[in-house]
Order: structure tokens, then C-alpha cells, then sequence
């Protein structure tokens, strides 16, 4: 087999246009060799550093540490972004052994015992070497992630936790194939017979979603939540509703291959062992040290009241909407699948209008306009469309983004639609984060969603849901692309985890301001922009189902946490959900946002495990951080904002997040803003 040129291959010599990958010169079976390259090239590049015979300097261990692995890195990025957005079974496959060897080799590199010396003599040194306080910020979070990583166990210690790592690598990759498995593979095809209650938007949805199966002439709800949850709420058909929802719950727990239960038990087990390895009395403690809550019991002080005001207010819901069920001749209780179809009924009972009359006026281009113009307004940021650049599926979009003065900012990256080949959900990520050391690097952003995808030359009409999550999803790309660091480990969104959902949510509240609904929700046959009379029930029910929303998410956070703040794993994981959530007296009628068979967030990996609450604690900040707005009588006042983009979009992890948030809002808020947000007070 030919050797790898590391500086001349696709996979990491990003040669195409605005610095991107040539993404139609890349094929699948590269991928395999070209990670063999990069891992041994990385491997070399530590073991220069740890071997250099010149005493530790800053220049010559961090910053060579921070600057190695670029090839890995950039083959990396390109091959998860394949993995979760437009995989296949090849994919698939290399990602079973590409995890655990990529766990396999960062414990070695945070084990290397040469290499943590000078890293241990540079931090016990580091009151004498001068440093700024983000280089002091970066050595100082080194160190501890060496110590996290294993670098102070004995020989013993060490290989054990290697042997976890590279375990719960193999088992979050198993876990995302399953549930993308079950949702990729089921849908439900219908008639137009069986389409009554449903928005045309909704059905048209449908159509293609089914001729995209094969299917030209009928219709399909798959378990996307674009189409899923719309027909919760509209259709009248009760028996189809408890079947999607059904296979909507179900998700990573049918029988067969695809079910994750001992997946979830052997990972809850490996991840207690490796709390107590690395001197921690559980799981949450170790995940929660190095985030602005610190321990559980902070966690569940902020959850525990919010939980009790959410039950309150979903009990009083339901008694509405059995009311409703009643009148209309139905006398069963209120089912989980009926809650969404009758919140609908209830919604326009007490504002005269429903979701769907929205829907024309929240095409997809005019949100994304939207959320630009906010960015243009806030930042100074502009977005260049550039037609004929390959992605890695036809559907993505890429836009150059340009600072204030016309300069190059980055670029960013929008994949919109669903389709079988993508995980579920919405997220953020980067194929290049922006830094300065070095020759530095431009960010290079991506943002993915899963619309359901119009009929070819229809408008994709939005949600007010999907609108919002548009919106989420783009504040953390502008957390990305303001990035204004120097060092790369802590550029952008690498901050703790109960702080890198501020950006985002924080963003989402600029949607539904009067400046842009006036100004982008336009009828997309007409132009004609949002009654005023719409706009005002729409901001009046911003409100409306909070009990349910807060209630399914609330009990997915505290089911995370009672997961992970105990010493042993439970033995059966699924029996332990229901015990605690019988416990928290969960309302039946009110499923759980994610259920632990299909819980991506805290299953497919370690990154929101024992963090799934951090939403909900961002909620507090983002409140109180709007309101700085609100003061200032202006949701786009320029001495805020340019405070809101030192302290919070550009900053990264450069300084403590309280800091951060301090020096943008002058104290720490407290969670009253949230709970009047969420209309729980």
C-alpha cells in the first residue's frame, strides 16, 4: 500500500475554496489509512515533545502540545461531521474502530509520563514564568486535564482507565448507530384518507418524505420531530398518534440488535469505575468539577424547585385539557398521545389561533435571513451565499462571513433537511475552530438540523419549535465564528459545559422580538408581513405548555443525574428510570424528553453525561442576560452588545465563566428571570 502525504491529501490538505475540504475529492475508503497517518504522526509529534533534551518552556511544550496533531485533527473533523450528518454502513463501521483507538490514544498521550513531567514542572513553576492570563488560564487547564486523564495513577490505574476509555468509546458509538438504526428504518405511510386535521404544509412534509422512500403518492411521518411532533398536534386520528408515538418512545429499546439497554448498563457501570479511579465519589462529581454548579447537590438545588413548580402547572393543564377531551365526547384520560393534539385545541381556545397559521409566514429562508440580520445587527457580521461549493451532501449550504470593516471572519456551513442517512436532533460543530497561535486559523462553522424537506421548488415552512431551534443552533455558531483567543483548547465553544449553551439560548430570544417578526415574518405566497393581532397571540402564548415542555425536560435531567451522582451503576438501568420517576411523581400523560434508550445527549458519549441540567442552568443566565437588553431599552443596543461579544461570543474559556458573566453583567443572576421566562411563576 502507498504511503500517506499528510500535506497533500483531501482528508487534510484543505485546498478548496475559502480553505475548505475538497469534499468531491474525498472517498470512504480513505478514511481508514489516512487515520492510521495522522495517529502515527501525532504519536511522533508527543514523543519529540516529551523527548526534547532542552528543559520545559512554554514555547517548547504547550504551545508545541496545543499545535500538534493538526492532520488528526483535520481528518477527524471531517469523518465525525460524515458520521452524524451523512453516514453510511462504511462509515458506520470505521466509526466502531476508529472510537475506542482514538480513546485508545489520547489515554496514552495523557498518561505519558515524560510528557506530564513538563507539564507538571511548567504549572509548579507558573507564578514565575510571566504569564498572561489566558496562557495562564490554558497551562493551569493542561494540568488538571493530565490529572483527569490519568497521569498521577499508578502503572495499574493507568492501563484500567485506559481500558474504560477506550470501552465507553465502542459503546456511545454502538449507541448513536442503534437509535439512528430504529429512526432511519421506520415510517408510517398513510393516505390522503388518513390525513384529517393536518396543515397542508405538514402533508406536503409528508409527501416527499414518503416519495423519498419510494413511496410517490402517499404520505409518511417518520420519527423526525419535524414531522412527528406537528402530527401529535394535528391529527385527529387517536390510533395513529399512540402508534408514532410509540415508535417515537421506543427508539434504541425494540428487540433485536438495534436495543441499547445493556449498552446503557455496562456504560453507567464503566463510568462509576472510572469516577472512583480517578478519586471521585461518583460520576457527577468528576463531570461537575470542572463546571460553574461544581457538585450535584447545586445541580439538583437548581432542578428539585423548578421540577415541583412544573408538575404544578402540568397538573393544572391536563384538568384543561380532559375538559376538552370530554366536550368532544372522549372520556379516557389523557394519554401521552394525546396531550400535544388537545394543548392545540386548549392553545387556540384561549388565543384564537393555532401553530399552523404561523407556519406561512416562517419560511425557512426568510428565518435564516432572520437570524443573519440579528448577527449583522448585534455584530456587525455579514453572510455571503457561495453557490457551486461541495459539501458533504447536495443539501448544504456555505456562506462566507465578513466582519464590520469587510475583512474575513470565517465561514459558516447550514444542512438543514432530514434524511435517513442523518442522527436525529440539531447541533453545532466545527470543522476549524478560530485561534492565533501559530499562523492561526479561521473558524470554519457547521450548523445541522433535520427540517422535513418540501416537495422540490416548495418553501420549507417552519415551526415556531424549528424556528427557535434555528436560532439556538445559530447562537452557538456565533460562539464559534467570534471566537477571539489565542490558544485553540480553549477557542469557542470549549467551555464548561453548564456555560456553552448561554450563547445559544440566549440567541433564541431575538426571534421572537418585535424588530424581527416585523420585519422577516413575511407570507411566503405574499410577502404581506405577521398581522400584528397574529404577532401579539403569538408572543402571548410564548408561554403556553410550559408545564409539559419543562416537565419532559426536567425529568430527563434529573434521570440523568440520579444515574450519575451514586457510587455503583444500578444493575438494570431501565427498572431504576421508572423508580426514580415514580418518585417524582412524573405525570403519565408526560413522557420523558429523551428516554434512556434513545438519551443521545448522555449515552452516545461523555459530553452532556451528568450535564443534561446544563440547559436548564444556562436558562438562568441567558434570562437575566437579556434583560441587560431590556434595561437598555433597545434589544440591539450597541454598548451591550459590544459587551454581550467581548465577554460572552469571543471570549472562549479565557477566563472563569462567572467572571466572564460578571464582567458582561455585573453580578450573577438568580433563577427568577428563568422561572418568569418559563411561565412557572
Amino acid at each position: 500500500m502507498a504511503s500517506i502525504d499528510l500535506s497533500t491529501h483531501p482528508l487534510t490538505a484543505w485546498n478548496g475554496q475559502l480553505g475548505l475540504p475538497e469534499f468531491d475529492r474525498i472517498e470512504d475508503p480513505a478514511f481508514a489509512p489516512v487515520f492510521d497517518a495522522a495517529l502515527a504522526a501525532h504519536e511522533g509529534e508527543i514523543a519529540a515533545i516529551a523527548g526534547n533534551s532542552e528543559g520545559p518552556t512554554v514555547e517548547n511544550t504547550l504551545v508545541a502540545l496545543e499545535l500538534s496533531g493538526e492532520a488528526l485533527s483535520r481528518v477527524s473533523a471531517i469523518f465525525w461531521c460524515r458520521a452524524g450528518a451523512h453516514t453510511n454502513e462504511a462509515i458506520q463501521k470505521l466509526e466502531r474502530e476508529i472510537s475506542p483507538r482514538m480513546a485508545r490514544h489520547y489515554s496514552r498521550l495523557f498518561m505519558n509520563e515524560a510528557l506530564f513531567k513538563r507539564i507538571d514542572t511548567l504549572y509548579a513553576a507558573r507564578a514565575t514564568l510571566g504569564l498572561d492570563k489566558e496562557s495562564a488560564r490554558v497551562l493551569e487547564k493542561t494540568w488538571k486535564r493530565f490529572v483527569r486523564g490519568g497521569a498521577k495513577l499508578d502503572a495499574q490505574g493507568k492501563a484500567r482507565l485506559a481500558e474504560i476509555n477506550e470501552k465507553l468509546a465502542e459503546l456511545g458509538a454502538r449507541f448513536g448507530q442503534n437509535v439512528l438504526a430504529d429512526e432511519s428504518k421506520w415510517a408510517l405511510f398513510l393516505d390522503e384518507g388518513d390525513l384529517a386535521g393536518l396543515p397542508s404544509s405538514l402533508r406536503s412534509a409528508m409527501a416527499e418524505a414518503a416519495e423519498s422512500r419510494g413511496q410517490k403518492g402517499r404520505y409518511a411521518v417518520t420519527l423526525s420531530r419535524s414531522i412527528a411532533e406537528p402530527f401529535l398536534s394535528f391529527s385527529t386520528r387517536r390510533d395513529l398518534r399512540e402508534t408514532v408515538l410509540d415508535a417515537f418512545t421506543r427508539r434504541g429499546a425494540n428487540d433485536g440488535e438495534a436495543n441499547n439497554a445493556e449498552i446503557v448498563r455496562k456504560t453507567l457501570e464503566l463510568r462509576a469505575e472510572k469516577a472512583r479511579l480517578l478519586g471521585y465519589e461518583n460520576y457527577a462529581a468528576y463531570k461537575l468539577d470542572d463546571t460553574m454548579a461544581k457538585t450535584p447537590d447545586a445541580v439538583m438545588e437548581l432542578l428539585e424547585p423548578v421540577w415541583e413548580r412544573a408538575r404544578e402547572k402540568a397538573a393544572a393543564d391536563e384538568k384543561e385539557l380532559q375538559r376538552l377531551a370530554v366536550a368532544e365526547g372522549h372520556n379516557h384520560p389523557i394519554a401521552a398521545w394525546d396531550w400535544r393534539y388537545y394543548a392545540e385545541k386548549l392553545r387556540a381556545e384561549r388565543f384564537a389561533f393555532d401553530e399552523g397559521a404561523l407556519e406561512p409566514y416562517l419560511a425557512l429562508e426568510n428565518v435564516v435571513t432572520a437570524a443573519f440580520d440579528v448577527a449583522n445587527r448585534l455584530f456587525g457580521l455579514t453572510f455571503e451565499e457561495q453557490r457551486g461549493i461541495a459539501a458533504w451532501h447536495e443539501d448544504v449550504r456555505v456562506f462566507k462571513v465578513k466582519n464590520a470593516d469587510g475583512s474575513e471572519r470565517g465561514v459558516f456551513l447550514a444542512d438543514y433537511f432530514n434524511r435517513p442517512s442523518k442522527r436525529s436532533g440539531a447541533w453545532m460543530s466545527s470543522l476549524q475552530s478560530g485561534h492565533k497561535l501559530g499562523l492561526g486559523e479561521k473558524p470554519i462553522i457547521y450548523n445541522i438540523m433535520n427540517f422535513a424537506k418540501p416537495p422540490k421548488g416548495k418553501p420549507a415552512l417552519l415551526s415556531v419549535d424549528d424556528a427557535r431551534t434555528l436560532f439556538h443552533e445559530f447562537g452557538h455558531a456565533l460562539h464559534g465564528l467570534l471566537s477571539d483567543v489565542t490558544w485553540p483548547s480553549i477557542a469557542g465553544t470549549s467551555v464548561a459545559r453548564d456555560f456553552v449553551e448561554l450563547p445559544s439560548q440566549l440567541y433564541e430570544h431575538w426571534f421572537s422580538t418585535p424588530e424581527v417578526l416585523s420585519k422577516h415574518a413575511r407570507h411566503v405566497e405574499t410577502g404581506e408581513p405577521m398581522p400584528e393581532d397574529l404577532l401579539e397571540k403569538m408572543r402571548a402564548a410564548r408561554n403556553f405548555n410550559a408545564g409539559f415542555a419543562t416537565v419532559e425536560f426536567a425529568a430527563s435531567a434529573l434521570v440523568d443525574m440520579a444515574y450519575h451522582a451514586r457510587p455503583e451503576a444500578p444493575q438494570d438501568p431501565l427498572a431504576f428510570e421508572t423508580e426514580v420517576l415514580e418518585k417524582l411523581q412524573k405525570p403519565a400523560a408526560i413522557p420523558m424528553r429523551h428516554a434512556t434508550p434513545h438519551f443521545l445527549h448522555v449515552f452516545s458519549g461523555e459530553g452532556y453525561s451528568a450535564g443534561y441540567y446544563s440547559y436548564l442552568w444556562s436558562e438562568v443566565l441567558d434570562a437575566d442576560a437579556f434583560r441587560a437588553f431590556e434595561e437598555a431599552g433597545d434589544p440591539f443596543a450597541p454598548e451591550t452588545a459590544e459587551k454581550l461579544r467581548r465577554y460572552i461570543y469571543s471570549a472562549g474559556d479565557s477566563a472563569d465563566p462567572e467572571e466572564l458573566y460578571k464582567a458582561f453583567r455585573g453580578r450573577l443572576p438568580s433563577p427568577d428571570a428563568m422561572m418568569e421566562k418559563k411561565g412557572l411563576v
